[in-house]
């Protein structure tokens, strides 16, 4: 089967060969298994296939291991030994050690190019999520971002939220009449939970310049997809950063990418490991939109594959969409395990030859229970299937070879200086010194004319009437008082928009933005 992905195959008491089939590689996919059992292996050898047909993929490295993708294996690496005796056993004839062409990434920018994207574009629906607010702290959050976009104050970095969040709290009563109750204690809410984001180091994430998605949809010369990896052994300390970083790139794809329908491979592919900290503790509302971008996502030739260790951390409605599966070992000690374990054989296409039940308890470390979509999208029966063994190295590189592919990237030098242009920290700044400007020049206007008041009435002679005051000053501060709320931001707006990137501002499914050409 050349238009497929050699994922392994038979031996004594196993089936035929296993492909995972390219142009279905975009319905979607599950790898689970207990912590052990080879998740990570399947991982890399799924990447390695993908890259091999020209399909970029993006993936997590959680324990630093996915790093030796950038290295050609070794038979003489103690990990590899193992895996010779096996090619034997499934008929992997052709299998040559290779290494792949990898771009390392770092949200902290310490172990690859640093990732960043703007507040703007991850929306206030994934903020909320990320700083773990309320329904009333997330109702400030969306008034925020929507009076950022009507008066055209780009929201790009933890600054800009912060300066936005103090000139809601001054003018919460105006606030209020037009959007509802601003409260200052929300206000001060979420300004404690970003604090907590920075110091967990998440103000590193915000920022520009931001991802350019075509950085990472790429091809090496040889024609071979690039694979992505994200460093983040360091990110997993902060759970929640972690599953909202890689949901606002799957929404980003969503968004940037057209409709292909179904393409003869995918465009590309992304492993979502630890997929359960994605859910948990999710509210419906994002849950809900999770599932939409899952269904349609499809469409734009991406295919999403969750790793887990159970099949029960992904919700039903999503665990519905994901039609080729390769399910390691679960342990069964408990009868919550033996509940899951059952509910994990229900979903597999039953093989008369064995129990798909037992089959999952049983399966050995590098083994699996797997289904394939076939022929009009029919999941294949399940069946057991050792694992090939994957052609780039076993476990991490070291520092040294890392920090060599870093510095032989063209992308090196794009991410690495931060930018801070005029944004809405800037734009609330210069209002603020602006008024006080004003302020201070009425008040000298004033001090003026009552000095010259006084020097008049002083130097009255003959009529002993009072002098009125004049009304006219007043008058004329009142003409220069600062327009209104909506005029005075007007021509900003208009700048900000036609001046700076020259596109309207459209908000996506997730709340974030993407720009209409």
């Amino acid at each position: 089967m050349s238009d497929g992905l050699f994922v392994g195959g038979g031996g004594e008491n196993y089936g035929e060969k296993q492909f995972l089939a390219l142009n279905y590689a975009n319905r979607h996919g599950l790898i689970a298994g207990a912590t052990g059992t080879g998740k990570t292996v399947t991982l890399q050898i799924l990447a390695e296939g993908f890259s091999a047909a020209g399909v970029p993929v993006f993936m997590a490295d959680v324990k630093g291991d996915l790093s030796g993708m950038a290295k050609a294996g070794s038979e003489t690496h103690k990990l590899h030994a193992p895996f010779m005796e096996r090619n034997a056993k499934i008929g992997f004839d052709d299998f040559a050690y290779a290494d792949f062409p990898v771009t390392f990434w770092d949200l902290f920018g310490n172990q690859g190019h640093p990732v960043r994207t703007t507040l703007a574009e991850m929306g206030p629906l994934l903020l909320a999520r990320l700083l773990e607010l309320t329904e009333a702290q997330e109702g400030i959050l969306n008034i925020a971002f929507r009076i950022a976009d009507e008066e055209g104050m780009p929201l790009l970095d933890l600054e800009d939220l912060r300066s936005m969040l103090v000139w809601m709290g001054e003018n919460r009563q105006e606030l209020s009449l037009r959007y509802g109750n601003v409260s200052v204690a929300s206000v001060g809410a979420i300004q404690r939970r970003l604090l907590v984001l920075e110091n967990q180091g998440g103000d590193a994430f915000f920022g520009e310049p931001a991802l350019d998605l075509r950085d990472m949809m790429r091809t090496a010369a040889d024609g071979r997809g690039q694979v992505n990896i994200l460093a983040a052994d360091v990110l997993m300390s902060s759970p929640r950063l972690y599953a909202t970083f890689l949901l606002w790139l799957l929404s980003e794809l969503f968004e940037e990418l057209p409709e292909v329908g179904d393409p003869d491979k995918p465009k590309f592919v992304f492993f979502f490991d630890e997929a359960h900290l994605l859910f948990d503790g999710a509210p419906k509302a994002l849950v809900d939109k999770v599932e939409q971008v899952a269904r349609l996502i499809r469409s734009k030739g991406v295919g999403v594959y969750f790793v887990t260790q159970n099949p029960d951390d992904i919700p039903e409605d999503i665990l519905g969409q994901l039609g080729n599966r390769v399910q390691h070992a679960l342990r069964a000690f408990t009868a919550r395990d033996r509940k899951a374990l059952r509910m994990a054989a229900e979903t597999y296409r039953e093989n008369p030859r064995f129990s798909v039940e037992e089959a999952i308890r049983e399966v050995g470390v590098g083994e699996a229970v797997t289904s394939f979509l076939q022929k009009k999208g029919v999941p294949g029966i399940a069946e057991r299937t050792l694992v090939r063994p994957p052609s780039s190295q076993l476990g991490p590189i070291t520092p040294a070879e890392r920090g060599g592919v870093m510095g032989a990237s063209d992308l090196k030098g794009k991410y690495e200086t931060r930018v801070d242009r005029r944004s809405a920290h800037e734009i609330l700044l210069e209002r603020a010194e602006k008024a006080a400007q004003e302020a201070a020049a009425a008040e000298r206007e004033e001090e003026e004319m009552e000095a010259k008041e006084r020097e008049y009435r002083s130097a009255r002679r003959y009529s002993g009437t009072r002098v009125a005051r004049s009304t006219s000053g007043a008058s004329t501060r009142r003409d220069r008082e600062t327009p209104g709320f909506g005029e005075a931001m007007g021509k900003m707006v208009m700048k900000e928009l036609t001046g700076t990137t020259g596109r309207r501002i459209v908000r996506g499914i997730l709340g974030g933005l993407f720009k209409a050409r």
